[in-house]
C-alpha cells in the first residue's frame, strides 16, 4: 500500500460540508473542558445516540475519553468567535464565552442552536482519535440557522442567501478564480475585473456563472461568497465568490495575474479595486473574510479558521 499524504487527505476530508460544534465536559478535578469539532453525527433514535471524535492531540483528551457525561453544542450563524476560542485559545476558554450548566454540571454554550446533554454510552479507540458515543438525556433546539464549515472556511447560509437578494433590478455574479498563485481576470475598456455575468434569476446565479465559464473552457470549483454589495446608484446587486480553477484553456480572454501584482492594476470600478486589494492582502495568510455592504462602505466578517 502506498504512503498516504496526510495533509492532502485532510484537505480531501475537509471538502465535506459540516456544521460546527463545541463539545464540553468536566475533567477529573471538576474543571470545565471543551473543544471545537465538526466531527459530529447522529447515530440512533432508539436509543438516542450521537457521536463525536476527540483527538489525542487535545490537552483535554483524557477528560473526554474517560468522562461519564458530556455535551454537544451546535453553533449558530455568527458564532465564529466561539468556535475560534475553543479551537485555538490557550487560556480559560470558558471565561471568554457565555455559558451555563446542565444538571450534571456540564457547560452548555449560550446561543447555540442545539444542545445535547449526554451520558457516555461507549468510547472506542480509533487511530489518533477516539469515537465517543453519547446517549442523549436532554436537549434544546432553537431552529435557527447554523454555522457551516468546509475547506478550512466558515460559511453561513444566511450570508450566502444575502448574495441572492432580489430587491435590486440587476444582479452581477462573478468569481475570483485562484490558479497556482495567480488570479484569472478579464480586461475591459474600463480596467480589469473578475469574470462575471449579469443575471435576472437570482436563485440560479451560481449555476449560470459556472456554465458561462465552463463554456469558455474554464473548469472550476466555486467556493464561498467573498464580497456582496449593492450599488444603489445603478440599481445593481453584486456577488463575488471565491473559486479554484482545475483547468484553463490557452488563448482564453482571461489573464492570469500573479497575486502579488493585483494591487498595482487598474480596475473597472473603485469597488472592484478595493475588493481585489483586500484579496491580495488576505491571500498571504489564507484568512479570507466576507464583505457585506454597499459600493462605498460595509463590514468585513472574518470567516477563516481551521478547526
Amino acid at each position: 500500500m502506498s504512503t498516504i499524504d496526510t495533509r492532502a487527505l485532510r484537505a480531501a476530508f475537509g471538502s465535506f460540508m459540516t456544521g460546527v460544534t463545541v463539545v464540553t465536559a468536566r475533567s477529573a478535578d471538576g474543571a470545565p473542558v471543551g473543544f471545537a469539532a465538526n466531527s459530529f453525527a447522529s447515530v440512533s433514535l432508539d436509543p438516542p445516540l450521537l457521536l463525536v471524535c476527540p483527538g489525542k492531540f487535545l490537552s483535554s483528551y483524557d477528560s473526554f475519553a474517560n468522562c461519564t457525561h458530556f455535551a454537544v453544542n451546535v453553533l449558530a450563524e455568527g458564532q465564529e468567535e466561539v468556535s475560534n476560542t475553543f479551537s485555538s485559545f490557550k487560556g480559560d476558554r470558558f471565561a471568554q464565552v457565555a455559558h451555563h450548566f446542565d444538571p450534571n454540571g456540564v457547560p452548555l454554550i449560550d446561543g447555540a442552536i442545539a444542545q445535547f446533554s449526554c451520558t457516555t454510552y461507549q468510547s472506542l479507540p480509533a487511530g489518533d482519535h477516539c469515537i465517543l458515543i453519547g446517549q442523549v438525556q436532554d436537549y434544546t433546539h432553537m431552529g435557527a440557522p447554523g454555522l457551516g464549515y468546509v475547506g478550512g472556511q466558515y460559511f453561513s447560509l444566511g450570508v450566502e442567501r444575502a448574495a441572492l437578494d432580489d430587491t435590486l433590478e440587476t444582479a452581477v455574479c462573478g468569481a475570483i478564480i485562484k490558479d497556482a498563485g495567480h488570479v484569472l481576470l478579464e480586461q475591459t475598456s474600463h480596467g480589469f475585473r473578475p469574470p462575471q455575468i449579469t443575471s435576472t434569476d437570482r436563485g440560479q446565479m451560481r449555476r449560470h456563472l459556472c456554465e458561462n465559464l465552463e463554456a469558455r473552457g474554464v473548469n472550476l470549483r466555486l467556493e464561498q461568497a467573498y464580497s456582496v454589495f449593492d450599488d444603489r446608484k445603478s440599481g445593481t446587486h453584486f456577488a463575488y465568490f471565491l473559486a479554484t480553477s482545475t483547468s484553463v484553456p490557452s488563448g482564453d480572454t482571461l489573464k492570469a495575474v500573479p497575486i502579488q501584482d493585483l494591487a498595482g492594476l487598474s480596475y473597472s470600478s473603485p469597488a472592484i479595486a478595493q475588493m481585489m486589494a483586500r484579496f491580495a492582502l488576505e491571500a498571504r495568510t489564507g484568512g479570507f473574510a466576507l464583505y457585506l455592504g454597499d459600493a462605498q462602505r460595509g463590514d468585513v466578517h472574518p470567516s477563516s479558521k481551521r478547526i
